[in-house]
């Protein structure tokens, strides 16, 4: 029995005796699934629900009551071996052996589906992340939004949204500037302006662009008046450094639907069009010769300049324009991965969403990722040798590889600092835990290997009620929690969690491999025994690549 099937069961329960009048409850108040989970501890059962907590005030009932209700009724389902009453109104259910070892055969049957859901079926989900400045190689905190981001659009596509990866391209204001006066500079063996850009990317890039020129017969850049050699420098510079961070995401397997260039919001007249919108919606006002939008009715510390004195847009202006942009593309809900620097623009972004009648927190979300501290030989690894001030993805990948890279960097809340020991993620030992989770599904490959030279055939027998031991037990309950993990993980953003659920179930397998034998050991004959084992091996082998998939990380099948 999965835990799907116990809810459904569960839910007839609840209806039915809402239906003979057992139960009090009018029937739109009984809800459309009934939630089970894991209980912490073990022997409290394979799983539990609070189902009776949240309907005893509407049926007038205490907690206790009408989880006695539903318990005597729960007892009589087919696959159900106990039900306990426990604490304030918890259901606490067991499952007979055979139908909890049914689980095995559900999993490989299911492949590549397992875990996947329908939670948030419907919802069309803008995801914004990484979107570095094209001035520079993406540094350590964007390659972590990479690897949080891309997990978190898997994740969320397998419960069910449609989601669009979109990279916001800043290729508009003085930070673009300064790249094109840093590049022209180093093209005429200057050095870089005091408050350009430096590394030896800045002598590559304008290296490049010399010989573009030459090679497609065009004057050399420095021959022209300054301001036609900066906009060379500026578009063709910028064109090189942009397709050099794609080529990085696509190599760390992070590739976007949408790449949306700022400059568009700027010459379509989409910022004019923003700020005629919330005219018209009564939060624009003037000021000191300014246009301001008035925020502070709309939870900022602050009211706002969007177009300053002097005519020029200021920064949010953009900011406006993009998020209406969106919300006509028809996104119901933005979701926008930012710096630990940004925490202060929370703010200002959730009063624009509820200045153009949305509901901050629903239809705009903004995650704030902390920062990335890489160690080597127990000393903080400080700067790039290529970019000069910053370490970057190729100094991550380089050191461990994209695998150990995105796993690592997923693995945590991104709203705690992290520190990542290249040394220690180098390394092929328990101690790591991308190596730790991977090896267990190259043990279970390995398992099935041996076990088809030895004649041990899947379909050739099955018996769930052969699945008796406790390490059994452990390894199908976590097995049965893989959609609940991956659903809550898309749900609250945190894709650290099928991670961590990796690990445990990493862990139960080798206990399991510990005890139980799949192959037969000297002269023993195959039996159903064997067999039986080795669905559960299989479908523990398919959780670890399904999970795995998720964070965007191989499953080896040897190491």
């Amino acid at each position: 029995m999965t835990p799907a099937e116990l809810s459904q069961a569960l839910h007839a329960v609840l209806t039915s005796a809402v239906a003979d009048g057992a139960v009090s409850l009018a029937a739109d108040d009984v809800p459309a699934s009934v939630a089970v989970e894991r209980p912490r501890q073990r022997e409290h059962g394979d799983w539990a629900t609070n189902v009776a907590l949240q309907l005893a005030k509407k049926a007038g009932v205490p907690p206790r009551a009408l989880a006695d209700v539903l318990a005597e009724r729960l007892r009589s389902v087919s696959g159900v071996s106990a039900v306990e009453v426990a604490g304030p109104g918890f259901l606490n259910i067991s499952l007979d052996t055979a139908a909890a070892g049914e689980l095995a055969r559900t999993v490989v049957e299911a492949g590549p589906a397992y875990g996947r859901n329908t939670t948030l079926e419907g919802q069309r989900i803008n995801l914004e992340f990484v979107s570095a400045n094209p001035t520079g190689p993406l540094h350590i905190g964007g390659v972590r939004w990479a690897a949080v981001g891309d997990s978190l659009a898997r994740m969320l596509q397998a419960s069910g949204a449609e989601v669009a990866r979109e990279y916001y391209f800043n290729d508009h204001g003085a930070q673009i500037d300064r790249f094109a006066r840093s590049l022209l500079a180093v093209a005429r063996g200057q050095d870089a302006p005091e408050d350009g850009y430096g590394g030896q990317y800045i002598g590559d890039i304008a290296a490049q662009v010399l010989a573009d020129a030459a090679t497609a017969g065009e004057p050399d850049p420095l021959s022209l008046p300054e301001d036609e050699a900066q906009e060379v420098f500026r578009s063709r510079g910028v064109e090189l450094m942009f397709a050099e961070i794609k080529q990085a995401l696509h190599d760390f397997r992070v590739d976007f639907d949408v790449y949306f260039h700022e400059d568009s919001l700027h010459r379509s007249g989409a910022v004019e069009r923003a700020i005629a919108r919330l005219r018209e919606l009564g939060h624009v006002f003037e000021a000191d010769g300014a246009v301001w939008l008035r925020t502070t009715e709309l939870g900022d510390d602050r009211d706002r300049v969007i177009v300053r004195s002097d005519g020029m847009p200021a920064y949010i202006a953009g900011d406006l324009a993009y998020y209406l942009d969106k919300r006509e593309r028809g996104f119901d809900r933005v979701v926008i991965m930012l710096g630990a620097d940004h925490h202060g623009y929370i703010g200002r972004m959730m009063a624009m969403c509820a200045a153009f009648g949305d509901t901050p927190g629903v239809n705009l979300e903004i995650l704030i990722g902390q920062l990335v501290n890489l160690v080597r030989d127990g000393e903080p690894l400080r700067m790039s040798k290529r970019a000069g001030t910053i370490v970057t993805i190729d100094d991550l990948v380089g050191a461990v590889g994209v695998d150990a890279a995105r796993y690592s960097l997923a693995r945590s809340s991104t709203d705690s600092m992290i520190d990542l020991d290249l040394d220690l993620l180098a390394r092929a030992t328990n101690e790591n835990p991308v190596f730790y989770v991977q090896y267990a599904h190259a043990r279970t490959v390995n398992v099935g290997r041996n076990a088809a030279d030895l004649g041990v055939r899947r379909e050739d027998g099955f018996d769930p009620s052969l699945l008796d031991h406790v390490t059994e037990g452990t390894l199908l309950a976590l097995l049965g929690d893989f959609g609940r993990v991956v659903a809550q993980a898309a749900e609250l953003r945190e894709p650290h969690r099928v991670a961590r659920y990796l690990e445990e179930l990493a862990g139960a397998y080798h206990k399991w491999y510990d005890q139980r034998r799949v192959t037969p050991f000297g002269d023993e004959v195959v039996d159903d025994v064997h067999r039986t084992r080795l669905w559960l091996n299989d479908a523990t082998r398919q959780v670890l690549a399904n999970g795995l998939d998720l964070l965007g990380v191989s499953a080896p099948e040897r190491m």
